[in-house]
């Protein structure tokens, strides 16, 4: 063999790998650009910066929900207390930071996702210690900080520095196609998961969701894994509702209700499988913008609103349908 076959057969082979394990992250980005390109073509009076910025305050508090679910799904595992975390974090932070100026909304903003990251390891130290089902302690787990949301505000209300509010829904960086929360949501996904992404954790976390018995054997703590997962998932949700806070104004001890079963269809469409071990957050992401749309598409083209209801939920199910049939074929090849 030639050196020049030699290098034609390993940039196909290097292609196909790139297709096999990116394929349908990169398929997901194509739906969402396809569907922004649709999105502008339906919009009556001129696209702008300001339809893009509306789609990004839209989108964030799911994408971090995406991301919060993923890590969990990823370990292996599945978190039901999402919603009810993000719910949490929006009444906290819009009680709190009502009087509170710029400088120490942020610093209580580390505070409520540091908060949250400690109440997610509880969680997961709760199920590696009983060893009761995750989906048993999370959905547990839901109604404990559910209860918790109402007690700290009862009925919406509460708010955020106008500066804190202008981080989501008014700034841009370098340009006015490109809002600052796109900013902050791939700062936080650089900060929180790239950094241990190809890290020794990072990988514990994929063996432990691809075969925890062989992760086990090849000396993976297992165990400390699915805490950290956990960590992550809180520290993710409670992004998500502190830029609910930012996005709407106040807080509302319901706010994170939709965002539980969301962001299991968002995982699932982003490629993350529900086997566990496989996926990433970059996917999800793009799949919560995908979701997004769907619901802002269905808007204009004058679907009821109660209608769309129920086509948005059927399209979640059929997902999260896709992924558990995605799982019966891979246990039957298996």
């Amino acid at each position: 063999m030639t050196s020049t076959t030699a290098v034609a057969v390993e940039r196909r082979g290097g292609l196909a790998r790139f297709v096999r394990r990116h394929g349908w992250t990169v398929g997901i980005y194509v739906l969402l650009f396809a569907l922004t390109l649709f999105w502008r073509s339906q919009t009556t009076v001129k696209w702008g910066p300001f339809d893009v910025q509306s789609l990004v305050i839209d989108a964030l508090p799911l994408c971090f929900a995406a991301c919060a679910q993923s890590i969990v799904i990823i370990s292996g595992g599945i978190d039901l207390s999402v919603g009810s975390m993000m719910s949490l974090a929006n009444v906290v932070s819009a009680k709190y930071m009502l009087h509170m100026s710029f400088d120490e909304a942020i610093l209580f903003s580390l505070a409520v996702v540091a908060g949250a990251a400690f109440v997610g390891a509880i969680t997961g130290l709760t199920i590696v210690v009983t060893r009761v089902a995750d989906i048993i302690v999370t959905l547990a787990m839901l109604f404990v900080l559910g209860g918790l949301a109402l007690a700290v505000l009862q009925v919406p209300g509460g708010g955020a520095p106008v500066r804190f509010q202008g981080l989501v829904s008014v700034d841009t960086v370098l340009t006015q196609w490109f809002p600052a929360a796109l900013l902050i949501l791939f700062g936080s996904f650089a900060v929180l998961w790239l950094t241990v992404r190809r890290t020794r954790p990072g990988l514990a976390l994929y063996a432990a969701g691809s075969n925890r018995s062989a992760a086990y054997l090849a000396g993976v703590n297992v165990k400390r894994s699915r805490v950290l997962a956990y960590a992550y998932s809180g520290a993710f949700a409670a992004l998500g509702g502190l830029a609910f806070t930012a996005a709407s104004g106040l807080g509302d001890p319901n706010a994170g209700g939709i965002y539980t079963l969301n962001s299991v269809a968002a995982a699932v469409l982003g490629g993350v499988s529900l086997l566990g071990g496989v996926g990433g957050l970059i996917g999800p992401i793009a799949a919560a913008f995908v979701l997004t749309l769907v619901k802002t598409l269905m808007i204009l083209r004058g679907v009821d609103q109660n209608y769309a209801q129920v086509i948005q939920g059927a399209l979640i199910v059929l997902v999260v349908m896709v992924g558990g049939l995605a799982i019966r074929q891979k246990g039957k090849g298996s």
